[in-house]
């Protein structure tokens, strides 16, 4: 602080107690005896930057003071709106604006060393299915009790280093673990369509999983993974949530497995019906709200309806609703024509 009261970018005096002579704070926060070479402050801030960039824009007080901040440089800098503190002890560079990789990253730091995203949050990382939640999945392989708003923090017994790794900068656990993690937090349904997309992004391999699984007898959501694995059909590809939990009920019911979104020539062009059992000349369509909301979708579905009985086909149209509050209504003309 100078004279005026003002504070300085450059130091900051202090009382030597051996010396006498006034000690300052470089640009980095770090105290230096008055005649060493002072550092200018971009030496701090532009080492902060590249720390930022390298993290999706987030640093963790722990880096800060390993480049050397002393905790008053990083106090004066969330000050001078440099920092923005996200969690204790995480900090926004330069403003909030934050994509959704620096919230992952952010919560991981908030997290402390051996912190790692998981369940939901790596799924949506790895690109096995969306997560919407507001709360962010982080696994801790301490027994910290520390908690932070804003972040669903497990603990496991265990944490192998094998099963954690580093995804675009992001320390995360592996695919295989994920879909552990995974299983015991979402219903079957979306478990199964996870493995279709490990499958799309040539992930799957199934003896990992099988050596995971293995290991883990009694772990949560080995039983609904091992159920998804052998109901996993290779090539077999759903369009959506609400096709998956269809496919779920009929494997439930122990129904005949049908061909899903397979092409089928209509003379005049060709469609692909959700589920089919050419067999029974039987055809189901899920009808989500979103895509068959118009007037022209429900002209375009009848008109559909109509080539697909002039074929022979019977055709039952469902909606999301149907398969998550009347599953039984919707299970019970099936049973009937397929039995």
């Amino acid at each position: 602080m100078d004279p005026l009261g003002r504070v300085g970018d450059h130091y900051e005096p202090e009382g030597d107690p051996v010396a006498g002579e006034p000690r300052v704070a470089d640009a980095l926060g770090r105290i230096r005896d008055h005649h060493e070479p002072q550092v200018g402050p971009t030496g701090a801030d532009q080492a902060i930057t590249v720390l930022a960039e390298a993290q999706h824009g987030v640093v963790g007080r722990r880096q800060l003071r390993e480049l050397g901040l002393a905790e008053g440089a990083i106090k004066l800098r969330v000050r001078r709106g440099r920092l923005h503190p996200l969690y204790r002890g995480v900090y926004a560079v330069g403003h909030r604006c934050l994509c959704l990789q620096a919230r992952w990253m952010a919560a991981v730091l908030a997290c402390g060393p051996g912190a790692v995203l998981s369940h939901r949050d790596a799924a949506a990382l790895w690109g096995l299915r969306p997560c919407n939640r507001a709360d962010i999945d982080v696994t801790v392989a301490t027994r910290s009790t520390r908690r932070h708003a804003g972040i669903d923090v497990h603990r496991p017994r265990t944490l192998p280093t094998a099963q954690t790794t580093t995804v675009d900068a992001i320390p995360t656990t592996t695919w295989a673990r994920t879909l552990l993690d995974l299983a015991a937090v979402v219903p079957p349904h979306h478990l199964a369509r996870a493995l279709e997309r490990a499958e799309d992004l040539q992930l799957l391999d199934v003896r990992p999983l099988d050596a995971l699984l293995t290991s883990h007898p009694t772990r949560a959501g080995t039983r609904s993974l091992r159920a998804a694995l052998d109901a996993h059909r290779p090539g077999i590809h759903t369009k959506s949530d609400n096709e998956a939990l269809l496919l779920h009920l009929c494997r439930e019911a122990s129904f005949p497995a049908p061909l899903v979104n397979s092409a089928l020539d209509l003379g005049n062009r060709t469609v692909h019906p959700d589920a089919r059992w050419p067999t029974h000349r039987l055809i189901v369509e899920v009808d989500g709200y979103q895509h068959h909301r118009t007037r022209t979708a429900f002209g375009r579905d009848r008109a559909r309806d109509a080539d697909l009985q002039e074929l022979g086909y019977r055709v039952i149209r469902v909606t999301d609703e149907d398969l998550h509050r009347r599953s039984g209504d919707v299970l019970a003309p099936l049973r009937r024509l397929l039995g």
